[in-house]
């Protein structure tokens, strides 16, 4: 019998529009945690050697359901952009 709450699993294809996001690349996790970031998806975010990322998650349910990866040195900006208009700034 299938467990409840239990929603299917469902792949989507690289290359696929989600709404804002799209799936560029597939990647693995090695034993050590790390993963690669594909050239063309470096490219493309203009990420290179030495820049700061940050790790950025969104929970539902209590179970973490994306991660995203932002350049350090926008997140002043957005930052601001979100709550500089709770404190009239």
């Amino acid at each position: 019998m299938p467990e409840k709450n239990k929603r299917p699993s469902r792949i989507t294809p690289i290359g696929a529009e989600l709404g804002c996001c799209r799936v560029d690349s597939v990647v693995t996790v090695d034993a050590r945690g790390q993963l690669v970031l594909p050239k063309e998806v470096r490219e493309k975010a203009g990420i290179k050697a030495g820049d700061k990322l940050a790790v950025v998650s969104c929970e539902q349910n209590g179970n973490t359901c994306c991660i995203a990866l932002i350049k350090a040195e926008g997140l002043e900006g957005m930052v601001k952009g979100l709550l500089g208009p709770l404190f009239g700034k």
